[in-house]
């Protein structure tokens, strides 16, 4: 699966769609494998730590927020080993036009209660 495909962008919109249900219901942070198996239920093959994993979740959080005004839903998604988001997420939140500042737990733990804010408003 490549960027700018069909393919690629039928899969954004499902990691998109997941994240956003998660977000709404409150639920917790869900595991690479986790999303990896619900992608696959949807129909979209998409490996846990390959491939185009870490685009997609780049992505679905650049779309949501194009101009960093809004919470990132990557940060729904975190490493079963450390129960924490990859380091693509924290440069992801470190760059323009985001600037998330604190250290990496401060950063992580403020997005999402942004996140929990800005779904429980909706």
């Amino acid at each position: 699966m490549k960027k700018d495909t069909p393919e690629y962008e039928r899969a954004l919109d499902a990691v998109v769609d997941i994240l956003r249900e998660r977000a709404r219901a409150g639920a917790a942070p869900l595991r690479y494998g986790d999303l990896s198996k619900e992608l696959a239920r949807r129909g979209h093959h998409v490996p846990a730590h390959e491939g185009p994993m870490p685009y997609l979740l780049e992505d679905a959080s650049v779309r949501e927020s194009p101009d960093g005004t809004l919470p990132l839903l990557s940060a729904l998604v975190v490493l079963q080993e450390t129960g924490r988001p990859s380091g693509g997420f924290f440069k992801l939140a470190r760059r323009a036009p985001y600037k998330r500042p604190g250290d990496d737990t401060e950063l992580w733990v403020k997005e999402i209660d942004r996140l929990a804010r800005h779904f429980s408003v909706r």
